[in-house]
């Protein structure tokens, strides 16, 4: 239950941490991909004043469209429509009302122009890996509601499955493993990377799943488990396992970056964010001498 001047700001500020957090395989200050930088998503971040602005009242797929066109506009190619995509169901709870009391009422409220909507930004982001669907392929004139769409699609999607099943991963899962993170840590970077590691244990990744397989997605899920056997974070034998994770990774042109869990990451900051278990003026910098 926050104001609603102040959901824009929380949104931007969920992806602005998100990106600046060190987790392995993704970009951050210190890590670039050939065609995409920190500035990028940083300057990404400025569009979700557009999925805040339109979800509320009006309609999930504007909420949708708008931020992805402004986010082609500023930097010319995909950083955030995964986020995009899980914020404007979320933004468009009553700023008063419970996240996960009032999100269904706005899910089961979605409609076919919703969908339209939605498929055109994904269209126009182009997101990587993206390929033929056996029913309502985003290519085509969606004929079923967004929500419909997304269960469709939510057993080989994570960010689908969201909107499946009323966020319950967002809400059991990763919000508990940031804010439990947070409490231990006292920092906001380290409880990202445990979110993170979170989500990668607990699911394969669909992007690397998309561009690489199910094998191979799956293998990247084992290696983070193992990183967690060792201690995770909270020993020089898990910190070093997660150095070499990270490695891994970027070994083969990025095409192990864990996108969809990045984009769900920067949903669970939002809801942390929106929910007040946590403050924008929360200590972010993780000091540690030996992580990335």
């Amino acid at each position: 239950m926050s104001s609603p001047c102040s959901i824009s700001q929380r949104a931007s500020v969920a992806c602005i941490w998100e990106a600046t957090a060190r987790k392995v395989g993704n970009v951050h200050p210190g890590a670039s991909f050939s065609d995409l930088t920190y500035l990028d998503f940083v300057l990404s971040a400025t569009a979700m004043e557009h999925v805040t602005s339109s979800s509320f009242g009006t309609k999930v797929g504007q909420a949708i469209w708008l931020p992805t066109f402004f986010t082609q506009q500023t930097v010319g190619r995909n950083t955030n429509l995964g986020i995009i995509l899980l914020l404007a169901p979320l933004a468009g709870v009553n700023p008063y009302s419970r996240l996960q009391e009032g999100l269904p009422q706005v899910l089961d409220g979605l409609t076919v122009d919703d969908a339209k909507q939605a498929f055109e930004a994904i269209q126009m982001a182009n997101p990587g890996g993206l390929g033929d669907a056996p029913e309502q392929d985003v290519r085509s004139e969606p004929t079923v509601t967004l929500l419909e769409a997304m269960k469709l699609a939510a057993d080989r999607d994570l960010i689908a499955r969201q909107y499946a099943n009323n966020y319950a991963d967002v809400f059991d899962l990763g919000v508990p493993a940031f804010v439990d993170a947070f409490a231990k840590y006292g920092n906001v970077e380290a409880a990202v990377i445990a979110c993170q590691f979170a989500w990668m244990a607990a699911f394969p990744d669909s992007l690397i799943a998309r561009k690489r397989g199910s094998a191979v997605a799956e293998d990247v899920q084992q290696r983070v488990r193992h990183v967690l056997s060792l201690g995770g974070l909270d020993t020089p034998e898990g910190r070093r396992a997660g150095v070499e994770l990270d490695a891994h990774l970027r070994s083969d042109g990025n095409k192990l970056n864990p996108g969809t869990t990045a984009d769900l990451v920067a949903a669970c900051l939002f809801v942390a964010l929106r929910e007040n278990k946590v403050t924008p003026s929360a200590p972010f910098r993780w000091n540690v001498p030996d992580w990335l």
